[in-house]
């Protein structure tokens, strides 16, 4: 039997959460871009209402929801403001991680304030010459006593700049490959901690950057799980996240979609409106298809992790397709919303710079296929 309906629950979430994008992210969206900072406020609300915690278990205060609920909220957090999403998304990723991976004492000290909003922690594996592949990175991680001194640069990093914390995977055995990674959290505040953030083109309130390790000092209390566990731990969640990446661009395309209907709808060119041209109704309607495929897609593949089946294929082909066919939604309606909408006097241009982001982050689309290949070919004629 297949049920493709969302529960009563789910539906009456999504009703909080739309409420919720139309008071406080929609009106507010463009602000933080232009001013380039990070909107700490709403981070904290969006903690006041769970979305910072929502795979993190409730006796640490979080809410506990399964996948399919997480991908409903990166949905609808993206149509409010791209940006934000990292709240859910990267949340989730993390709280999955430290909840499944962490010590008691660690959890206990971390998970309360993580899940509320009140700390803010980001994940550190791309470095300056190794993006995707996770098993060529550079940070040492030595053992000294009851301590690890750790050395390397992160870049590309999400938060970099406003994070408490982050999860810093790190060489612990350079000879070991991919099975010599491990995983810490290392406070920001640390002495040897250094942070830069970028002048990017989009999702600018993030305070994406790069992170600089010059022997910080850490208790071994930091490490997340075993040592050489860390590139299996990574990879389980970007399985996870891709899913959420996937749905917090749709959610932006589908905003903007919407916008433009009621644009066409009521743009009257040549004595008729817009939208009775099939030039400009066609293209919506294109976009609005493919962008339903990979939504139920990414819904189906948060489902399959919900039931303990593999998914790891499903994962990599919304990671690759949902940015993909946002950017282009969005893309096309800038043209149709004409001029004013290659202006800063309208959210779509921000859309764009902010989705076109996603294309790069956690995996380019070449990776996701790599990933793909693996399942269709087998490892053996790996690509």
């Amino acid at each position: 039997m297949l049920n493709f309906a969302f529960t009563e629950e789910q539906e009456e979430f999504r009703k909080v959460l739309k409420d919720f994008t139309k008071s406080e992210l929609l009106p507010t969206y463009m602000e933080w871009d232009r001013k380039g900072i990070f909107p700490g406020r709403l981070w904290k609300k969006m903690g006041e209402i769970g979305l910072t915690g929502l795979r993190i278990p409730a006796k640490y205060g979080g809410s506990e929801v399964d996948c399919v609920t997480t991908g409903i909220a990166a949905e609808e957090i993206g149509r409010g403001n791209f940006s934000m999403t990292a709240a859910v998304s990267s949340n989730a990723l993390i709280g999955e991680i430290i909840t499944k991976h962490a010590s008691e004492e660690m959890k206990s000290k971390w998970l309360p304030p993580f899940a509320s909003g009140e700390k803010i922690i980001g994940i550190a594996i791309t470095e300056p010459g190794s993006g995707s592949d996770a098993a060529g990175l550079k940070t040492k991680a030595e053992r000294r006593g009851d301590s690890y001194i750790i050395s390397g640069e992160k870049s590309g990093i999400t938060l970099a700049t406003v994070a408490d914390a982050f999860i810093v995977f790190a060489k612990t055995d350079p000879e070991l490959g991919s099975r010599g990674v491990s995983a810490f959290l290392i406070e920001s505040d640390r002495i040897g901690f250094d942070k830069k953030g970028y002048e990017d083109v989009g999702n600018i309130p993030t305070g994406r950057g790069s992170l600089y390790l010059d022997r910080v000092e850490i208790p071994k209390e930091n490490l997340l799980g075993e040592e050489g566990k860390g590139f299996y731990q990574v990879m389980n969640g970007f399985d996870f996240s891709r899913f959420l990446l996937g749905l917090q661009a749709l959610g932006s395309a589908y905003q903007t979609i919407e916008e433009t209907i009621e644009h066409v709808k009521t743009r009257e060119s040549f004595g008729k409106p817009l939208v009775r041209n099939q030039g400009v109704s066609f293209p919506i309607v294109e976009h609005y298809t493919q962008m339903e495929l990979v939504r139920w897609q990414c819904y189906r593949g948060l489902w399959m992790r919900d039931q303990g089946m593999t998914h790891t294929a499903e994962a990599a082909m919304c990671k690759w397709l949902g940015p993909k066919v946002s950017r282009e939604a969005i893309q096309d309606c800038l043209l149709l919303n004409g001029h004013y909408a290659y202006t800063k006097e309208m959210p779509i241009e921000q859309r764009l710079r902010d989705v076109m982001g996603m294309e790069i982050g956690d995996g380019t689309a070449q990776i996701q296929k790599i990933v793909i290949g693996k399942k269709l070919f087998g490892k053996e004629f790996k690509l």
